[in-house]
Parts: structure tokens; C-alpha cells; sequence
């Protein structure tokens, strides 16, 4: 009995070394990140560190952090924001955002964020680069905020990213329930009051190819840019409105998209009026689009629902040989 007792004591000791070795080991990286990124001329402050979990866990709790890159303008802060992870394995982080306030701004535009439960999961790969292999963001009701006003809400969030065979492609799913976009964005949009508050639907499922893998180089170096883009299915439900979309492109090294994306809409003159109100359609493209819509919807029967392939090619997105207006630029900036 004396020899298990004074084994399992040795066992107990050697397992608190470890913990408070890798804790003090985990601390000192995040410490020496935030120097390396302040090194760089970034904004990279925090009010404290703290660790605590022994003896599973270890739980990185950093107050106050805050983050700006003066090469693109982006900057984030919060009120505290936690790292949780196994102690056996740092590799697999759960990140716990503060239910408060977060700030998110580029250049002259912010954003403040509110989000209950909002959690990240990271499964990373074991190495000084630290890839990505799966990350799930999950949220509660969430909230996004613009000029003082609502500009987007949800009931819930899931926005998974999971690598594939291929170390850089991923395949990307996003599911909000609840989602409900605010005033400011249903009187730019003109929306009727016939709309719902909230879309019935929103889903995204695709599968991006990068130019290299997501890992730390990500936020020291630069973002991923994406090569090819496979979009299995968007799908949006908003009242009598419904839109589906399918495709495949590729980007070239500018962002310039080429391919083409097949699109599904119903009650497709209100869509085309909402575009031009918020200025994403010229009225001149606009009384063009609706003229060649208007024959496509006709020849299928429903003059309510089009279902037609948008052509991007050289900068440009036309419906079959009519131009419709530049094609965005795909820059993870």
C-alpha cells in the first residue's frame, strides 16, 4: 500500500511540473507574440496575464487585449478574452470571447461586436507554424453594431473551417439562425415592410484552395489568398425572397475571379431593386439586367424565378454575353 501511495505522490509531482512547466511555457508565448507584433510597429497591449485550470487545463486569461496593424488598418480590442486547452496537449485551444463589447475596425469604418457564449475552437497542427487544421466559431445571440445603430443580429452562429487532404484547401460552412439584418441595412436596401424581420435561411458551403496553408504566418506575414473557389451551395431565405447559388472559380494572383456561378431567385425584380438602391447596380446595368431577365424568366414559365449562369471573366460579370458591372476583387487583406 506504502509503495502505490509513494508512487502515486511521484506520478502527482512529475504531472505539476509538467503543468506549471508547459503553463509557464504557454504564457511566455503568448508574451513573446504580442512583443514580436509590437516589434513590428503594431498595436499589440494587453492589461494582464493570469494562468489557472490545474491540474487538466491550463486557461490563459488575458484582460484587456488589443490589436491594430498599421499596414491594413485592421485593429480589435475587447475587455478579455481566455485560451483554454488541455494540459497534455496545448494544440487543441478553446478561445472564450468576453460577452461585452468587442471594437473591429479598418480604417474609417468600426464595428463593435456583442456576443453571448461566442467560443472558438482550434485544432492545431503539432510544429513552430502551428497550422490550422480545424476551427469552429459558435455563438449565442450575437449582435453587430454600426454608427451607433444595428447593422447585423442572429439568434445563433456556427462558422466552421476544416483543412482537407490538400494542407491548403478548407472546406468553409456557415449556418446562422435568427439572422436579421438591421435598420440601417433594410432603408438602404428599401426594404418593404412585407419582409420579415428576420431571414428564414442563410447557409454557406464551399471550398477554398489557398496559395499556402493558415498558420501563424497568417497574422506576422500575410493572409492566405485564395486560389480557387468551389462554392457548393449559398443559400438565403428572406420572406417571399429566395436565393441559391452554386459555382466554381479561379483567382488569379490580382483577385480577379474567373468562372462561372448559376444562380436560383425568386421574386428576382424586388432583388434586382434592392442591388441598385444600395448602389451594387448601376441603373443603366439594372434596366439592362431586368430587360434579359425578364425574357429568361419568361421562357421558363415563371416570370417570378430565373434560374441563369453568371460568366465572371476579365474583371467583369455578365448575364450569358450582358455585362452587368465589375466583378470584386478576392484580397484577404
Amino acid at each position: 500500500m506504502m509503495r502505490l501511495l509513494k508512487i502515486l505522490i511521484a506520478l502527482g509531482l512529475v504531472w505539476s511540473a509538467w503543468w506549471y512547466a508547459a503553463g509557464y511555457g504557454l504564457r511566455r508565448g503568448i508574451s513573446d507574440w504580442f512583443a514580436a507584433q509590437a516589434a513590428r510597429g503594431w498595436q499589440a497591449d494587453y492589461a494582464s496575464l493570469s494562468t489557472s485550470g490545474y491540474p487538466l487545463r491550463h486557461v490563459n486569461l488575458l484582460t484587456g487585449p488589443a490589436l491594430a496593424d498599421p499596414a491594413t488598418g485592421a485593429a480589435w480590442q475587447a475587455d478579455w478574452i481566455s485560451l483554454e486547452s488541455p494540459a497534455i496537449w496545448p494544440g487543441r485551444q478553446t478561445l472564450r470571447f468576453a460577452p461585452t463589447a468587442q471594437r473591429l475596425s479598418w480604417f474609417d469604418r468600426h464595428l463593435v461586436i456583442t456576443a453571448a457564449q461566442m467560443r472558438a475552437d482550434l485544432n492545431l497542427h503539432p510544429g513552430l507554424s502551428l497550422g490550422v487544421e480545424r476551427m469552429v466559431l459558435t455563438s449565442g445571440p450575437w449582435r453587430i453594431e454600426a454608427g451607433g445603430g444595428d447593422l447585423l443580429a442572429g439568434q445563433t452562429l456556427v462558422l466552421s473551417m476544416v483543412q482537407g487532404e490538400d494542407p491548403a484547401t478548407y472546406r468553409y460552412r456557415v449556418e446562422a439562425d435568427g439572422f436579421t439584418p438591421g435598420r440601417a441595412i433594410r432603408r438602404l436596401a428599401r426594404a418593404t415592410d412585407g419582409l420579415p424581420a428576420r431571414f428564414e435561411t442563410m447557409e454557406l458551403d464551399a471550398q477554398v484552395v489557398f496559395d499556402r496553408p493558415w498558420d501563424r504566418r497568417a497574422l506576422e506575414e500575410r493572409r492566405p489568398q485564395p486560389v480557387s473557389v468551389d462554392l457548393k451551395l449559398a443559400e438565403l431565405r428572406w420572406g417571399e425572397l429566395r436565393l441559391m447559388a452554386a459555382g466554381r472559380v479561379t483567382v488569379d494572383g490580382q483577385g480577379i475571379p474567373t468562372g462561372a456561378i448559376t444562380v436560383k431567385a425568386e421574386n428576382w425584380r424586388q432583388m434586382l431593386a434592392m442591388a441598385q438602391a444600395t448602389g451594387r447596380l448601376s441603373p443603366e446595368a439594372a434596366a439592362s439586367a431586368e430587360r434579359a431577365l425578364g425574357f429568361l424568366a419568361g421562357m421558363g414559365g415563371n416570370p417570378r424565378a430565373i434560374d441563369v449562369q453568371l460568366n465572371l471573366r476579365d474583371g467583369f460579370i455578365a448575364l450569358g454575353p450582358i455585362p452587368i458591372g465589375p466583378a470584386p476583387r478576392l484580397i484577404l487583406r
